[in-house]
């Protein structure tokens, strides 16, 4: 066995990403939108390509700044970026100093607009903004980690919004570590609200969350904008009292042959302006007495039962989460200083939904669900040798490659995609 094989890669599928990126346009957004406070203008590695870079191998799975220097003459990645050799470690570390807030504003809005692209490829008929919290564990003295009790760890408390139906992560924001999951929620999702109601005036989105987002404003929020909300509530004496008496009303011979009923009610809390419709799963578990109830917020007019069932399918922006972190490092904090963690939490992002919207628009139907480590695998992960010629780069990839017929329909889909680039 050597290592004398020639000029090969084994991230060959990477391509079919460049020309999914070439379609799409992100690295020319990247190119046009964020412009970081750097003085010096002659580099070798200009800083947008950095950027490009470090969001290819975060879909390739190197999320380390380090593996920029294993990488770094990788046929693959100096094809796909247009360069001899990658940017090395030292060189991305270069970059990351000149993070700050103004630049992750600039990849928020490279994101938005990515997102935009996806829509008029794939035109919406429904919307749902699923809002959550997660924990980023922090390892040293960073700036803004705390102790959450809530994950029992010292981190940072990043809140998320995602598209419910096509899994793109609309918005990303790092916060401190030890604030309140529905800290600034309103100003967070207000703008979204805002620009999709001009970009989409037929679509009337739903904003959906647990009890952590229960906070009046949020109502009045998605009021103002027209919008659904299914929320949940947190469980108080008043709730309770409500949902015993509709309990009560139930005959004990129909509740001996039912374990779950769905009921609603009026409810005004103190810090409400006004009353609003309030629909409670009441729920006895096997080899339980005593039932259990579920209250949720809404100004839907669903039946009580369609109104749980669509609340209760926000579980699915759990996956959403658990795919980010797992799988684009979003919960990576490495630097010291906020602002450049928040920036290092937004390429991720871009990285995520690059992949995302080509697993949702490009891949066959059989590989939609796979995760990316699933995808790595079967289209990343393949072996090929360049051939170089006076006219042409040539990739000769693995004639035993097992999955040759999906990565070549992927790229058919790839090239009936209209171009933004």
């Amino acid at each position: 066995i050597n290592f004398d094989g020639g000029d090969l890669t084994s991230e060959s599928g990477l391509l079919l990403y460049k020309e999914f990126d070439e379609k799409m346009g992100l690295s020319d957004l990247i190119r046009s939108t964020v412009i970081l406070n750097d003085l010096v203008k002659h580099r070798i590695h200009q800083n947008s390509d950095v950027i490009i870079q470090k969001i290819y191998q975060h879909v390739a799975g190197y999320h380390a700044d380090d593996h920029a220097d294993n990488l770094r003459f990788d046929p693959a990645f100096t094809t796909l970026l247009g360069k001899e050799g990658l940017a090395s470690q030292p060189t991305m570390s270069r970059v990351n100093q000149h993070f700050d807030m103004a630049a992750m504003k600039q990849l928020q809005k490279a994101n938005d607009t990515l997102i935009e692209r996806y829509h008029q490829c794939d035109p919406m008929l429904h919307m749902i903004l699923d809002i959550d919290s997660t924990n980023a564990a922090t390892h040293g003295d960073q700036h803004g980690a705390a102790f959450n009790t809530h994950y029992g760890e010292n981190g940072y408390h990043p809140m998320l919004m995602f598209d419910g139906l096509t899994g793109d992560c609309l918005k990303a924001e790092l916060r401190a570590g030890s604030v309140y999951t529905s800290r600034q929620v309103v100003r967070f999702i207000g703008p979204t609200l805002k620009r999709y109601k001009v970009l989409y005036p037929w679509l009337t989105p739903l904003v959906r969350g647990d009890s952590g987002f229960a906070v009046p404003g949020l109502f009045d929020l998605a009021e103002e904008k027209e919008a659904h909300y299914v929320i949940r509530l947190k469980a108080n004496a008043r709730l309770n009292a409500l949902a015993d008496d509709l309990l009560n009303q139930i005959p004990d011979d129909v509740k001996a042959n039912t374990p779950v009923f769905y009921r609603e009610f009026n409810y005004k809390a103190s810090s409400w302006s006004h009353s609003r419709r309030v629909v409670v799963k009441m729920e006895k578990p096997m080899d339980e007495l005593l039932y259990r109830f579920t209250f949720i917020v809404t100004n839907m007019s669903l039946t009580p039962k369609s109104v749980a069932k669509l609340y209760f399918n926000r579980g699915t922006m759990e996956n959403f989460i658990k795919e980010g972190k797992l799988g684009f490092a979003f919960g990576s904090m490495s630097s010291t200083e906020f602002e450049k963690n928040a920036c290092k939490l937004q390429l991720a992002i871009l990285a995520y939904n690059l992949h995302n919207g080509f697993r949702r628009l490009c891949l066959p139907e059989k590989m939609k669900k796979n995760l990316i480590d699933t995808v790595r695998l079967q289209l990343i992960k393949v072996a090929g040798k360049v051939i170089r010629s006076g006219r042409y780069l040539t990739f000769k990839l693995s004639k035993h490659c097992l999955h040759k017929e999906a990565f070549m329909a992927t790229l058919k889909q790839i090239q009936r995609l209209p171009c933004y680039g």
